[in-house]
C-alpha cells in the first residue's frame, strides 16, 4: 500500500510570508504522494473590514452569515489557495488549488443552528475517493481550501482541522496515511510557557489526563479530538508539529497513533 502523508497549515504560516515560503521549499521536497490543507489566517477578517463585514467570533468560531460567505469564499478558495498553488510551482512542485466543492471533493452538511448558529458553516461527510486517486495518481499534489459544499448547491465554510482528518480517513483504505496538523508550537506541550516541554506521544488515557490537568484547551483541544478520531478510523498516526519541524529528519514534534507506548506514561516520561 502506497504511502500518503496529509498536512495541515494555519494562518500562522498563511499569514507569513517567511514562514510560508520555508514551508513550501520543505513540503515541495517531501517524497511520495502528499495532499496540502490550508486554513484562512487573518487575510478573511482584514479584506471583509475593509468591505464594511465585520467578523463575529463565538468560542473562537467564526459566525458565516451570507456576506461573510462570500468573502471567505473569495480569500480562501481563491487569493490564499493560488498563491500557494503558485508558489509550488515556483519550486517545481505541481500543485492543483481545488476546495471541496471541486471534483465533489468533500460533501458537507449544514452544521445545525442549535444550540448555536454558526450560520453557512459545515460539518464534512465524506470525501470522494475517486477524484482523490485521480490528482495523486496522475503526479498533482491537491492543494485544498476549506469551502465545501452540501451537494445542493450551498458553499460552507468548514474547519481546516476537520477537513485534513476527513480526507486523512477519507483515504485510510486506499493508502497508508499520516496526517500532519502544523500550528506554532513545536508539539503538544506540557508547559505552555516552556517550548522544550514537547509531549512525544500521548494515548488516549494520557490525552483524558491532560484535559482533567486542564493542559490543553481551546484550539489544541479539537486538533487532539481529531487526531485521535483519525487513528480510530484508520489512520496510520497523527503528528502535531510547528511547520519547520517537516524538513528535519526524526524531529518530529507529538505523535498519536503509530509509534505510541503506554497508556502509563508518566508526565516526564511524556518527553
Amino acid at each position: 500500500m502506497e504511502k500518503l502523508k496529509v498536512i495541515k497549515i494555519g494562518g500562522n504560516i498563511v499569514d507569513d510570508p517567511t514562514k510560508l515560503e520555508r514551508f513550501i521549499s520543505d513540503f515541495a521536497k517531501l517524497e511520495g504522494l502528499k495532499i496540502l490543507v490550508h486554513g484562512g489566517g487573518k487575510v478573511a477578517t482584514t479584506i471583509g473590514k475593509s468591505l464594511g463585514i465585520e467578523t463575529t467570533m463565538i468560542n473562537g468560531r467564526r459566525v458565516t452569515d451570507r456576506p461573510t460567505l462570500d468573502v471567505v469564499t473569495m480569500v480562501y478558495a481563491g487569493l490564499i489557495n493560488k498563491n500557494i498553488v503558485a508558489q509550488l510551482q515556483a519550486v517545481s512542485c505541481n500543485a492543483i488549488g481545488l476546495c471541496g466543492v471541486d471534483g465533489a471533493f468533500i460533501n458537507s452538511r449544514k452544521r445545525s443552528p442549535h444550540p448555536i448558529d454558526y450560520g453557512f458553516v459545515g460539518d464534512p461527510v465524506s470525501v470522494n475517493i475517486a477524484t482523490a486517486k485521480l490528482l495523486l495518481g496522475g503526479g498533482v499534489v491537491p492543494v485544498i481550501a476549506p469551502i465545501t459544499g452540501d451537494m445542493g448547491g450551498t458553499l460552507l465554510n468548514t474547519n481546516a482541522d476537520t477537513v485534513a482528518q476527513t480526507i486523512a480517513t477519507g483515504l485510510a483504505g486506499e493508502y497508508e496515511t499520516e496526517l500532519v496538523y502544523c500550528f506554532e508550537k513545536r508539539g503538544v506541550l506540557e508547559n505552555v510557557e516552556d517550548e522544550n516541554s514537547v509531549i512525544r506521544h500521548i494515548t488516549p488515557a494520557i490525552f483524558e489526563q491532560l484535559k482533567a490537568e486542564k493542559k490543553v484547551a481551546d484550539g489544541m483541544l479539537p486538533k487532539l479530538e481529531n487526531a485521535f478520531k483519525a487513528v480510530d478510523e484508520g489512520v496510520e498516526r497523527v503528528v502535531i508539529c510547528a511547520a519547520e519541524a517537516i524538513g528535519e529528519d526524526g524531529n518530529w514534534g507529538t505523535v498519536i497513533g503509530g509509534c505510541c507506548g503506554s497508556d502509563h506514561a508518566t508526565s516526564a516520561g511524556r518527553q
